[in-house]
């Protein structure tokens, strides 16, 4: 196990004077009374200051709302999943025998919390600036090219301030379809606006994700209109 770890720490940048507080931060609860929930907690206060203040610096002109999206985009579970791993992290968790059976080590919310706990353990072994330093560098390239803050908004508020800016009707949404068991159900919703011909239509597994496919079919035929009317004035 010894050998697995220094892995792990050359793979973090950083090597344990504690080596038990990483152990800890590797164990799940299905594993042992003494798992990583606590130390979850702690990365995950650390972690949303750190990327909060990231963003601060490098993003001087954004206000407060654009600043939250970016940090909720960066800190949510399948970001942290992510990075967790490029560590090959799920390879180090001690898991009990129900979650091994069941690939809990490929599971994005035990990937994501274990992340966080490790965040902690390293706090709790270092001080905060190393800390601060270990998940830039885990970031990388994501702190250093930040996706633009339109690209995050989900497709219902997309179409819904491209209607706006050209003071069209809002959109409505209608559940066309239930279908499947009730633990099983696939949604087929149907988006339309007042004024505009055609319908467009989202199938999800939920009736809000298909809101949102149908809201973006809806918002990608408007675009493609607008575009080709621009094309043929010219």
């Amino acid at each position: 196990m010894t050998e697995e770890l220094d892995k792990l720490e050359q793979g973090l940048g950083y090597r344990f004077r504690d080596r038990a507080l990483l152990a800890q931060a590797l164990t799940h609860r299905s594993a042992a009374p003494a798992n990583n929930e606590r130390l979850e907690f702690l990365g995950d206060g650390i972690l949303n200051f750190v990327v909060a203040a990231e963003l601060y610096r490098r993003k001087p002109d954004l206000p407060e709302g654009d600043l939250s999206r970016l940090r909720a985009s960066m800190v949510n579970q399948s970001s942290l999943a992510r990075l967790a791993r490029q560590l090959e992290l799920g390879a180090f968790l001690k898991l009990g025998t129900g979650e091994l059976k069941s690939g809990g080590h490929r599971r994005e919310s035990i990937l994501s919390d274990g992340l966080e706990a490790v965040f902690g353990a390293v706090y709790l072994d270092s001080d905060f600036e190393t800390t601060r330093r270990i998940i830039v560098a885990c970031y990388g390239e994501r702190l250093d090219d930040l996706p633009d803050v339109d690209e995050l908004k989900d497709p219902k508020t997309r179409l819904q301030e491209y209607l706006q800016s050209g003071r069209l009707p809002l959109p409505s949404y209608q559940v066309l379809d239930v279908t499947g068991k009730a633990h099983n159900q696939t949604f087929s919703v149907e988006c339309t606006i007042e004024g505009v011909s055609g319908a467009t239509i989202g199938e999800a597994r939920s009736r809000r994700q298909a809101e949102q496919r149908a809201a973006d079919a809806m918002l990608t035929r408007l675009r493609r209109g607008a575009t080709e009317a621009e094309t043929a004035g010219d």
